[in-house]
């Protein structure tokens, strides 16, 4: 095995997030750098409102990577890191904000030979108000997205995938964690070819980690390091889009890891179930205009089931 040189790579995608990704910056500087070297890679999905302009960091190990088109965070994630050679990268939203011990701590628990068994690691992330968000979750499974869609997860929490009824104050194994801060050995992420491109957003860094896990490597949550999140921060625009995209990467995750008959069982959820749930929640709300937007999504997601029929 090579020896732990205490480097590391953050890649950051970026897409029309520009105070929050100077904040993320900034941030990034002022956090304890690590021994080895510092390598930060901003890779812009074709941001429209500058937001990859005249980036600097002061010790210039800075490299922005402009894209023409959005290509998705899994594929510009991908691109980022291709070619890099340190021990370790850590894929930062820009929604983010590091401490000081943010970097130090996890690299360090990694150097550890006691923890060679581990490949992915997160840390506690705080939110705007300073409460430590519930960050973690198990392998999903057909039941907790219906438990979800019903929000029986929002009574018993242990009925969903997100674990809400944990507190998040000790440092433990985990299936996986929030890809806002996820930092994991390079030779791990190489073996596994990356996050899957098929992934335009969302749920990338669940099949990676229940792909690791298959590989024999250990994903924690560390208690012990901290880093602030917003939350939400890169997704606030086109609601309609942002949850066709969730739908798809969920149907995506359970054709690549469900048994048929979990699949089909996902499929009821995603199709029957959850929009009828969405839409009736929303008008019992009284926001009517929000369902259009489930409506929109709902669209989206048959048309791009008919283009991967007709494909196939």
């Amino acid at each position: 095995m090579n020896k732990f040189k205490n480097e590391l790579a953050i890649i950051i995608v970026n897409y029309n997030t520009r105070q929050l990704l100077d904040d993320c910056l900034e941030s990034v500087y002022k956090a304890d750098a690590p021994k080895g070297g510092l390598q930060v890679v901003v890779v812009d999905n074709a941001s429209r409102d500058g937001s990859a302009d005249a980036l600097s960091l002061p010790s210039g190990s800075l490299k922005v990577m402009r894209n023409e088109r959005n290509r998705g965070f899994a594929a510009a994630c991908n691109q980022g890191a291709a070619g890099l050679r340190s021990d370790l990268v850590l894929f930062l939203n820009p929604d983010t904000r590091l401490f000081a011990n943010s970097l130090s701590v996890p690299m360090a628990f990694l150097a550890d030979p006691a923890h060679s068994g581990v490949g992915i690691v997160g840390v506690q992330l705080l939110d705007e108000t300073g409460t430590i968000a519930r960050s973690c979750s198990r392998f999903p499974r057909p039941s907790q997205f219906a438990s979800q869609v019903m929000g029986l997860d929002r009574v018993v929490p242990q009925t969903g995938h997100a674990m809400r009824e944990w507190d998040h104050l000790e440092t433990r194994d985990v299936d996986q964690v929030i890809g806002a801060f996820f930092l994991v050995r390079r030779a791990v992420f190489e073996s596994l070819a990356g996050f899957d491109e098929r992934f335009f957003v969302y749920f990338e860094e669940i099949d990676l980690a229940a792909r690791a896990r298959q590989a024999g490597h250990r994903s924690v949550f560390l208690a012990e390091a901290q880093a602030w999140h917003r939350g939400g921060g890169t997704t606030d625009q086109v609601k309609g889009i942002r949850l066709f995209y969730s739908l798809r990467s969920r149907l995506l995750y359970s054709r690549k890891h469900f048994s048929i008959f979990d699949r089909l069982v996902m499929s009821a959820v995603t199709w029957i179930l959850e929009p009828i749930s969405r839409c009736a929640f929303l008008a019992a709300q009284g926001r009517f205009a929000e369902i259009g937007h489930v409506a929109e999504a709902y669209r989206l997601l048959l048309r791009h089931r008919n283009t991967e029929a007709a494909a196939s």
